[in-house]
């Protein structure tokens, strides 16, 4: 981490409030897309059409070098579809029938995903007493969510609500995918090529499935994607790896608190969404079974010999965010 002034440390604290509202509002501009008529797959390849472009022209800028390695380019394209392209998929598809609100308080759960995954897949990671109460807790909250009512069991909005959890769990795999598979590399390196293999692999299935060139694109669902690409999809990385760089990634990953916030208070501002009690109640568990899975190492459950694994020169927690966790 490089050392701060107070006025670098401010600016600081303004960019993650505003990494938190890029983020957050990716939900709302993903309603705000397909309740215009834009297709999930269509909006998806589009959206990251732009966030490429603008990641590619950081990169060439910056003179990264790119990985030739086939071993190396083939683990990036894995978490190019379980980081990127299958999350945003399925959030995009749910949201056609679910509130933005609720798709962002239930893709929040990235981390109470993240600790079973990285017990299987990474040997050097401990199960904490603390990781296995916050996942009991938060997973708790996503029930009371999702509801008890028959009715809505068995309609459309429990598939929706599947595939944001389901989506959740794709950050979560993507992430320990990463850390198992991925080192040495310079931080935007992922993020460009998550992005470009996700856009090959969208794009295929909107021109095969979706068809976009048949139908028009409206103003607000055009203002939407270049919202998604530009911001939620560009700047945001650019902002993500200034605080991992300043802060480094324990607090960086504080971030993830926001986007519940966001999610619930734009839907109801700008799409007058309901804010009822279970989604209030539910979202508290949630962000209060991060909490628990965040507090790290306490209370070990398990322990292991071995050091953790590291990305680059930094070394790496369960919980700590990968370049594919967003809306």
């Amino acid at each position: 981490m490089v050392a701060m002034t107070p006025s670098a440390s401010r600016l600081d604290w303004l960019l993650f409030g505003l990494l938190g509202f890029f983020w957050g509002s990716s939900y709302l501009f993903i309603k705000i897309g397909v309740d215009a008529g834009l297709e999930p797959f269509t909006l998806v390849s589009l959206r990251l059409l732009f966030g490429f472009v603008l990641l590619a022209i950081v990169v060439a800028v910056a003179r990264e070098p790119l990985p030739r390695e086939p071993r190396i380019l083939g683990h990036l394209a894995v978490m190019g579809f379980f980081s990127v392209a299958l999350p945003f998929g399925l959030i995009t598809w749910a949201e056609q029938s679910v509130d933005s609100s609720l798709a962002a308080v239930l893709t929040a759960a990235v981390p109470l995903f993240v600790i079973p995954f990285a017990a299987l897949l990474l040997p050097a990671e401990r199960i904490t007493i603390n990781g296995i109460l916050g996942v009991m807790i938060g997973l708790v909250g996503v029930a009371i969510i999702v509801g008890f009512d028959p009715e809505s069991l068995a309609g459309s909005s429990l598939t929706a609500e599947l595939a944001l959890i389901g989506a959740a769990a794709s950050y979560a795999i993507g992430g320990v995918y990463a850390r198992r598979n991925v080192s040495g590399l310079r931080p935007m390196i992922p993020a460009v090529f998550q992005v470009g293999y996700a856009l090959v692999m969208t794009a295929i299935l909107a021109l095969v499935f979706e068809r976009p060139w048949e139908r028009g694109i409206a103003p607000e669902a055009l203002f939407a994607v270049i919202w998604l690409g530009l911001l939620g999809s560009g700047a945001a990385y650019l902002v993500f790896f200034r605080l991992l760089g300043h802060w480094g990634a324990t607090r960086t990953s504080l971030v993830a608190y926001l986007l519940p916030i966001w999610g619930i208070v734009l839907g109801a501002l700008v799409l007058d969404e309901s804010i009822d009690p279970r989604l209030l109640i539910g979202t508290t568990l949630v962000i209060g079974g991060i909490a628990l899975v965040n507090m790290g190492g306490r209370l070990p459950f398990r322990q292991q010999s071995t050091p953790k694994p590291t990305v680059g020169d930094r070394t790496v927690k369960a919980h700590e965010p990968s370049s594919g966790d967003l809306g």
